[in-house]
């Protein structure tokens, strides 16, 4: 089941990424906002996790960053997702072995 902290979190991750992997690559973000054709206040707030960004313009982004969508969300950690849907999937199953006769 995922949680609003989460997909926060993911959001956040993946808003790190684009800023360390922008910066990599030498692109202020007044350079690559224009670029890749996104407001820059918008790339800001991406880039602090603030976002929600659509799938359009991950796309942009990850063009602009010359790599794939797979790519881009290499090293994103969900593994906070993933923890907490395995334990409610465990937590389910116990008590339905416990409603059983």
């Amino acid at each position: 089941m995922k949680t609003e902290g989460d997909i926060a979190a993911i959001r956040y991750n993946l808003g790190n990424r684009i800023r360390l992997i922008r910066g990599e690559q030498n692109l202020t973000q007044n350079a690559f906002s224009e670029m890749v054709q996104i407001n820059r206040s918008y790339l800001v707030d991406v880039e602090h996790g603030k976002r929600n960004v659509s799938i359009d313009n991950l796309i942009k982004i990850a063009k602009g960053l010359g790599m794939t969508l797979s790519e881009l969300f290499e090293g994103v950690d969900t593994t906070v997702l993933d923890k907490r849907m395995l334990l409610t999937q465990q937590l389910l199953d116990e008590e339905r072995k416990r409603e059983r006769p």
